[in-house]
């Protein structure tokens, strides 16, 4: 059994009595049927699954189901047994978004009260904006993404103490002993290879068998891939999802980082503005991690930012690896000179936090230079800003500089995540070892409410 944090949120969810439908959204293969149907089954003794892409796909049970009466009889049809009152019978309602008249249904299910329910989705932020009505008041959105790196930690059998010790200095500006530094890093370069796909992580542990993981990770890349294809053809319209999809790793190789639009269709006439349903659907459907520009910061980030020079990064580390290097781990654990990984560990700064509840933000003004990451920094209504080093130079960093020295920001604090243990402050920058990105966490971030 894998353990994954959004688990409690589940259960609290289930063991309330909330009017709201809990969706968990999320990306293809990264767990959230396997949790939401452990936590359930726990708890409920008359459990009840129903997947609605393979009942799209079959017999259609519930695609004439537009009324609370329709919904319960093709229920009854495949768990009629089991429906028995709301305190001991769930209904997990799997990949919802297959069909947008369920989400409209689910204000009239969740009123009526009969049974207790939970739902799923892969794409539904592009459901609910193609839904004609929305149910209001009715769904709690909680995002999920692939396993995080102290989940991979727990999964190799690393203690919770461990993760605890690690916080603790964290927060108080203390290094790890130099022995478990050590064992820390390490893990957190394998974790680089690995990534946080479910099928991926337990493969690793099973077997070590880095032809095995590698695989699975392909497997899930070309699903993406295939299903941003199935997306246009459904659509009719002449969009390039699949075309910026498999752009995203290319570009995460150049300088800036960032989507070239004129190289999505060698135009050089185009602009973002004429790719936003593209770039909507990769987001939303939780296989990109959006990164939005800012050239002039302030508290807090989300009035600040616009889709021109947005970053796109893959929604695993492990994926992007192999990627990159296949089967060759050297280039990982090794830090061979020959070897640039600043995009992978850029992507796992990315996928740690988007997982800890931020938005993914950077500093780019023609000025100044460039900076990673921004994040809200509440305390203080300002910003932190973050510089990830993957190599030895990581106390240079010009850019940086120059954006700490602007008053009109009022920073009070930087970070830089590297691979060195030692965690020192100067000149407002503290120092903390990469793995230490594991500690951020949103306290402000809420579930999304619709």
């Amino acid at each position: 059994m894998l353990y994954r944090k959004i688990s409690k949120r589940i259960q609290e969810y289930l063991s309330s009595d909330s009017d709201r439908l809990l969706v968990i959204d999320g990306a293809r293969q990264i767990g959230k049927s396997y949790i939401v149907r452990h936590v359930g089954q726990q708890l409920f003794p008359n459990y009840i699954e129903i997947n609605m892409e393979e009942d799209k796909m079959g017999d259609r049970i519930f695609a004439e189901a537009k009324t609370t009466h329709d919904f319960y009889l093709a229920l009854s049809a495949i768990a009629g047994d089991k429906m028995q009152d709301r305190a001991s019978t769930l209904v997990f309602i799997d990949e919802i978004q297959a069909y947008d008249h369920l989400l409209t249904l689910v204000k009239f299910l969740m009123r009526e009260r009969r049974y207790t329910y939970i739902a799923s989705g892969s794409q539904l932020g592009i459901t609910l904006k193609n839904t004609q009505s929305v149910p209001i008041g009715s769904l709690s959105i909680e995002h999920m993404y692939p396993m995080d790196f102290e989940e991979f930690l727990y999964a190799n059998g690393v203690g919770e103490s461990v993760t605890a010790a690690m916080r603790e200095n964290f927060h108080a500006d203390q290094p790890l002993p130099e022995a478990l530094h050590a064992k820390m890093l390490d893990y957190f370069k394998k974790y680089l290879l690995v990534g946080g796909l479910p099928q991926a992580v337990q493969s690793y542990v099973e077997n070590r068998n880095i032809i095995e993981f590698r695989r699975i990770q392909q497997e899930v890349h070309d699903l993406y891939g295939i299903d941003a294809s199935k997306y246009e053809e459904e659509h009719g319209k002449r969009l390039k999802i699949r075309r910026i999809f498999d752009m995203i790793p290319s570009n995460l190789e150049n300088k800036k980082k960032r989507i070239v639009i004129k190289d999505i269709e060698n135009k050089a006439w185009k602009r973002a503005d004429d790719y936003l349903d593209e770039f909507d659907y990769l987001i939303s459907a939780g296989v990109a991690l959006e990164a939005k520009a800012v050239s002039k910061p302030s508290y807090p980030l989300a009035e600040n930012s616009g889709k021109n020079l947005l970053k796109l990064y893959l929604n695993d580390v492990g994926i992007l690896s192999g990627i990159f290097y296949r089967n060759n781990i050297r280039a990982v654990m090794a830090d061979l000179n020959s070897i640039n990984l600043g995009s992978v560990y850029e992507t796992v700064v990315a996928q740690e936090l988007r997982a800890h509840g931020y938005s993914l933000y950077y500093y780019d003004n023609k000025k100044n230079g460039e900076v990673d990451y921004l994040i809200d920094d509440p305390d203080h209504l300002s910003n932190i800003p973050l510089e990830v080093k993957s190599g030895k130079d990581y106390t240079v960093h010009s850019a940086l500089d120059k954006f700490l020295s602007l008053p009109e920001y009022h920073i009070r604090r930087a970070y830089v995540l590297s691979n060195n243990r030692e965690v020192f402050t100067r000149n407002s920058v503290t120092y903390i070892p990469i793995y230490y990105v594991s500690c951020f966490e949103n306290i402000s971030h809420v579930v999304e409410t619709l």
